[in-house]
């Protein structure tokens, strides 16, 4: 089956795959700090284990980034 993992097109054997499986096979690294988008739309994380992904499916791994504020700006 061909999945488009993060704009990349990739070749995976298994017949069935969820987005959990694609996770741990695409050694993902502390999953629970990963939003999932499965063709555009992001799916719920207690969903990882039993949403199926497709062939010609695209999927995208969105990592949250952390930061600060702007220093210097005040609000008057």
């Amino acid at each position: 089956m061909k999945i488009k993992v993060n704009g990349k097109e990739e070749v995976f054997q298994q017949a069935t795959l969820t987005v959990a499986d694609l996770l741990k096979i695409s050694r993902v690294q502390q999953p629970d700090m990963v939003s999932v988008q499965l063709n555009g739309e992001f799916v719920n994380r207690a969903a990882y284990p039993t949403t199926r992904v497709n062939d010609a499916d695209e999927i995208d791994f969105l990592y949250f980034m952390g930061g600060g504020g702007i220093h210097g700006l005040h609000n008057s």
